[in-house]
């Protein structure tokens, strides 16, 4: 499996308990969707490597306790400890509409409905309080609130995202 096939689930952030459990955090917009998940792939070494997964419980806060086939201490735990959790691309359900993941934008044209044309999206800037997509307008950041009211379409066949961006704070950005 590689990256490039795959999608960051979260990381293992910890050991829970003393039989080999640990935490995992997951940094998704919506957790229950993972409730039943069966095998996740670890990052070890640059290499994803596949782990199954006996039982998953949902916690607060976007995390949650795992319990690994075939880790059964503390010490076999060690392997899998503060390493990027993936899953394949594949496993994901297609959005339509103005519904999107993160990852599938990178890359996309920001259209804004006043000032036009803004740059390539960077990164989504996942943040609890105020999430961000970041732009590269030809050099220059702009950073534009990824609120929902502001999505007004996504066209994934000409890789553009329509947004409709406060007033003047693209031109804050560009002049």
């Amino acid at each position: 499996m590689n990256k490039a096939d795959c999608y960051h689930l979260g990381h293992i952030a910890r050991l829970h308990g003393f039989k080999g459990e640990v935490s995992l955090f997951l940094d998704v917009t919506n957790p229950l969707e993972y409730e039943n998940l069966d095998k996740i792939f670890v990052d070890i070494n640059g290499f994803l490597t596949p782990f199954f997964i006996k039982s998953l419980t949902l916690r607060p806060k976007s995390q949650a306790t795992l319990k690994i086939e075939g880790i059964n201490s503390d010490k076999e735990a060690q392997q899998v400890l503060k390493r990027q959790v993936y899953l394949p691309l594949a496993d994901l359900p297609e959005l339509t509409g103005k519904h999107f993941y993160d990852h599938e934008v990178v890359g996309f044209e920001v259209i804004d409905l006043t000032f036009g044309r803004v740059g390539v999206i960077q990164q989504i800037i996942d943040l609890p309080v105020n999430p961000l997509i970041q732009v590269d307008a030809d050099g220059k950041e702009v950073l534009i609130p990824f609120v929902k009211d502001l999505i007004q379409d996504v066209n994934r066949i000409d890789k553009q995202l329509i947004v409709k961006a406060p007033a003047g704070l693209i031109a804050i950005y560009l002049g």
